[in-house]
């Protein structure tokens, strides 16, 4: 798996790969927002992890230019992971069309379900019953509504 990196942050760079690495992984680390376009376009990654703050373009724009890029047919599709400042932000990255995104600070595991969940998908529901009951689950929740008898 190739991973794209952009940040201007040197400890989000180290969190992400020392999460994140591993010998089936490698990275593309880009600290400057106007050059993620063309970083995409010459090796496209599985995966676009983006700060909101990228030197001086943002992680939001970034994220609308490689969905209009894409759109035009001038880009590759690409999953994008925003890492937010605040839980404010996520309207950003809903508003910019980011397949994720993991409000800071974030531990390993938060990250790698993040990452999972935008390569993915959200993981399965657990299952409601248990596989030997033998219950009708209709007539367990009629009995449930039921008023119960004062006395």
């Amino acid at each position: 798996m190739h991973i794209l990196v952009a940040t201007d942050a040197d400890y989000v760079v180290n969190d992400v790969t020392a999460a994140l690495g591993g010998p089936d992984v490698s990275f593309t680390i880009c600290r400057e927002g106007r050059a993620v376009s063309g970083v995409v376009n010459q090796r496209t990654p599985d995966l676009c992890i983006l700060d909101l703050q990228i030197g001086s373009k943002g992680g939001m724009a970034v994220t609308m230019d490689l969905r209009l890029d894409e759109s035009s047919g001038n880009a590759p599709t690409v999953k994008v992971l925003m890492l937010l400042d605040r839980q404010a932000d996520v309207h950003l990255a809903k508003r910019s069309a980011a397949d994720g995104w993991l409000v800071k600070p974030f531990d390993p595991l938060m990250l790698k379900r993040a990452v999972n969940a935008v390569l993915h998908g959200p993981p399965a529901p657990p299952a409601v019953t248990d596989p030997g009951d033998t219950h009708d689950t209709a007539e367990t929740e009629t009995v449930e509504e039921e008023a119960p008898v004062a006395g």
